[in-house]
């Protein structure tokens, strides 16, 4: 979502009156220019497109709505768009979940979200009610932490350190919206691992002349393809002063469609031995200090210029202003 207009077909009926089917974002905007004016003028400034989002999940989940609110910024947007569709769903009879922490510093932000839902609407009894949770990659050593600090989290939710050993860990793969209908999507956390890098991209493995790969370079679908011999800027994702002019004596494409139209596509390696085999082959390319057990050297994946000025200049954008007096 990265407007209100998305969300302008929401509705939901009233539990209060069964016969009155309810438009849901008039009733929320409501609510902003009457806190704004009132309580916070930061209501204001939230995030238009989180807000689209929470309309629409209530819609369609108003029974069970609890939101991830560390897409833009926890306490700023995340928990005030929350709390605007909370108490339009608690006008028409629901009663709202709470909301889910899934980066930062927990403890922090839980305590956080509990001052602001007393702060703003401390005459609602659905309040008191609220559900905080929180997850992240949660295990003992973090657990412990969060015990010793203090917190106002309700509930824990521990997937990959609850059903795997950390000596023999998962591997934490997680699918993500970059583009829908040909407008590029970014999620913004508080923790830069988590940022994502917005657009279609393709990906490319840039060769030395030893024929050791340098690094991988990802670029936008509308840039020209990378090739060998002609020199490329490469930039660090998230690091502007790092940077490097890459000629390549080889250019690699990475990016390979393994599904179409909700099928598998046939040619590649289909079979797990074949998988096995290419694995292996690829990992005798790579220099020994990268593949070392202990204190391995980082192998590096870029960007290309144009990519991360777009990145950037998009992330400045959509990111909440801090505001201090």
């Amino acid at each position: 979502f990265s407007s209100l207009k998305e969300a302008e077909q929401c509705d939901v009926v009233s539990k209060i009156n069964e016969n009155d089917k309810v438009s849901l974002l008039p009733k929320v905007l409501e609510y902003r220019k009457k806190l704004a004016e009132t309580v916070d003028s930061t209501f204001a400034r939230t995030n238009d497109g989180e807000l689209a989002a929470f309309v629409a999940y209530a819609a369609a989940f108003p029974n069970t709505f609890l939101c991830l609110i560390d897409t833009y910024d926890t306490l700023s947007s995340g928990t005030l768009n929350f709390l605007l569709v909370a108490l339009v769903l608690d006008d028409l009879g629901y009663k709202p979940v709470g909301v889910r922490l899934d980066s930062g510093d927990l403890a922090y932000l839980s305590k956080g979200c509990v001052e602001t839902f007393r702060r703003i609407v401390p005459d609602r009894d659905f309040v008191a009610q609220l559900k905080i949770v929180a997850s992240n990659d949660i295990n003992e050593d973090v657990l412990y932490s969060l015990g010793e600090q203090g917190h106002a989290i309700d509930i824990f939710g521990i997937g990959t350190n609850l059903v795997t050993c950390q000596k023999q860990p998962a591997l934490g793969c997680v699918y993500k919206l970059v583009e829908i209908e040909g407008q590029p999507r970014m999620k913004l956390s508080q923790e830069i691992a988590k940022v994502l890098i917005p657009q279609r991209k393709r990906a490319y493995r840039l060769y030395g002349k030893d024929g050791v790969p340098i690094l991988d370079l990802m670029v936008s679908t509308n840039e020209p393809v990378p090739e060998a011999g002609q020199a490329i800027v490469c930039r660090h994702p998230f690091i502007d002063r790092k940077r490097a002019r890459v000629t390549p004596s080889k250019v690699e494409p990475l990016h390979h469609k393994v599904f179409s139209d909700k099928q598998v596509v046939r040619g590649g390696n289909n079979d797990l031995a074949g998988a096995r085999d290419r694995a292996a082959s690829e990992l005798e390319i790579f220099r020994q200090d990268i593949l070392r057990a202990s204190n391995p050297t980082p192998y590096k994946v870029s960007i290309s210029n144009t990519l991360f000025e777009y990145f950037h200049k998009l992330w400045q954008k959509e990111t909440p202003m801090a505001e201090y007096s």
